[in-house]
């Protein structure tokens, strides 16, 4: 059975999986440089609506509308152990949907990862939150190339729409107060992150369970699927075996 939430048919043979939500205003395709394997663990980039392969789609406005589509997608495949990832406003997107599933007694990850963004109940903060367009469309250049990407005006017409809504659903996915998440957090940060600091990210630790790791590197390093950050992965989802 495929999915249109996911880029590639998830194998049998994984031992576990990662399911990698996209940054704002971009695509399933951000996480090219990602290996589909780290050792027995299977990264798995979800596709959104309104982007790439499904741009004719209504993106989502809010994480909560999000999530209820986004965990019933995923529930044929949360048969082994599990993970989510989201890097910045994608990491409220990975958290409501581990709010959607432990709601609903569904299977829940074994770990979330957490990179480079604020916790819910605290006043939305990052660099692009305080942009003007012109200078949203500016970072979209810039981001498209870092992905190794051609930035052509109409790809960016339609990213920067998309980043606005998704912008938007960030701005509006705010708790009145931290919640206990029956799932382990890892929240993670960079040292030269001038978007969202490390400091940021500490309000985290009220939600529970929660490790913090800082790695080397900007904003936007995690796309090129560094080795430490592959290794939080594999080592925190597969069990080791005997």
């Amino acid at each position: 059975m495929r999915t249109k939430w996911l880029i590639r048919q998830p194998s049998p043979q994984a031992a576990a999986r990662l399911f990698c939500i996209p940054y704002s205003g971009c695509g399933a395709s951000m996480y090219r440089k990602w290996p589909h394997f780290v050792g027995e663990l299977e990264i798995c980039p979800v596709q959104l609506p309104g982007r790439e392969n499904r741009m004719r789609e209504t993106a989502y406005e809010t994480n909560e509308a999000l999530a209820v589509d986004l965990a019933d997608a995923l529930l044929p495949y949360l048969d082994r152990p599990f993970g989510l990832f989201g890097h910045c406003g994608s990491a409220l997107a990975a958290f409501a949907t581990t709010v959607q599933l432990s709601a609903l007694d569904l299977p829940t990850p074994t770990r979330i990862f957490l990179s480079s963004q604020v916790a819910p109940h605290e006043e939305p903060f990052g660099r692009l939150l305080a942009m003007r367009d012109d200078e949203l469309r500016d970072e979209l250049v810039r981001l498209m190339i870092e992905m190794g990407a051609t930035p052509v005006p109409d790809l960016i017409d339609l990213a920067h729409e998309i980043l606005l809504t998704d912008m938007g659903a960030t701005r509006r996915y705010r708790l009145p107060a931290p919640i206990h998440l029956p799932v382990p957090i890892t929240a993670i940060g960079w040292t030269r992150d001038v978007d969202v600091s490390a400091l940021r990210i500490k309000g985290w630790a009220e939600y529970g369970d929660t490790t913090f790791e800082l790695l080397d590197g900007v904003h936007y390093r995690f796309l090129e699927a560094p080795g430490e950050l592959m290794e939080l992965f594999r080592r925190n989802l597969v069990k080791p075996t005997n």
